[in-house]
């Protein structure tokens, strides 16, 4: 796997993706204005997801190497969230620099329980604090949008994020339950992944270029892709995380299989 970004730099824009979420919810004109893009939440119920969600990964992470996360015991006693908004935005502060402390004192290579035991990321604290960066940047874009104002993700997290995607949420030993295919996501920024999905799961690689097959993947042929996407690294991933539709990408190919890999489980 090839990480974009350096484990200092994830924790940067952690900070700064949690700085542009707070700055949105404090703008807006009333914290139980519903999020279109989670329509089950209101914003004050994204707001606790994010800061929970924080507390209970700087604890699994301060865990340590763990074949299952810390019982939730181990989050008794942690404050909740509190209504009034300036007590919730300082909660958050607070449930992020948890996060940040832990993981900038386990460091990246720190082995770390996490759910994606399966995929290509490893179970380390680097590819917790790659995660924990894509979730946030995501849930700051969702309330954006509750604003009326998306904005696009910033281009370095947007990058790492479409490799961060792929690798952990769609990497798996899981067989593909169709017939086997290769899918290309292309930026419009010059970098390219393919998918190869089969069954013996789902795998990804970089591609050098579009069109060029890596290394890793020798043998395969390089114009197999059966069906591409192509967007800016922001829409790419916000389209890979359910938040725009897969059609507002530039989409060759077999269409069909953007919609058996949105409904593919492999846990099930």
């Amino acid at each position: 796997m090839e990480n974009t970004l350096e484990f200092l730099d994830l924790l940067r824009l952690i900070d700064e993706r949690s700085t542009a979420f707070r700055a949105a919810v404090s703008s807006a004109p009333s914290l139980d204005v519903q999020v279109p893009t989670c329509p089950e939440w209101t914003l004050f119920d994204l707001v606790q997801h994010l800061g929970e969600g924080r507390r209970s990964w700087a604890a699994t992470v301060a865990a340590g190497p763990a074949a299952a996360p810390p019982a939730k015991s181990a989050s008794e006693g942690a404050p909740a969230a509190p209504r009034e908004r300036e007590a919730l935005l300082a909660w958050l502060a607070a449930s992020t620099q948890q996060l940040r402390d832990a993981l900038r004192e386990a460091g990246p290579d720190r082995g770390c329980w996490t759910w994606w035991g399966m995929s290509q990321s490893p179970q380390t604290c680097g590819a917790v604090a790659r995660h924990q960066l894509q979730e946030i940047a995501v849930h700051t874009y969702d309330a954006q949008v509750t604003l009326g104002a998306p904005q696009s993700l910033p281009d370095e997290a947007a990058l790492d994020g479409v490799d961060e995607f792929l690798s952990t949420c769609c990497a798996t030993t899981d067989a593909w339950p169709h017939e086997p295919a290769a899918v290309d996501y292309h930026t419009t920024e010059g970098r390219s992944w393919r998918l190869w999905l089969s069954a013996d799961g789902a795998r990804t690689a970089r591609l050098p270029k579009p069109g060029t097959m890596p290394a890793t993947a020798a043998g395969e042929d390089p114009d197999a892709a059966d069906a591409s996407a192509r967007g800016t690294a922001s829409e790419l991933v916000l389209a890979l995380y359910g938040r725009i539709p897969v059609d507002s990408l530039k989409l060759d190919g077999d269409r069909r299989l953007f919609d058996l890999l949105l409904a593919w489980d492999p846990d099930e």
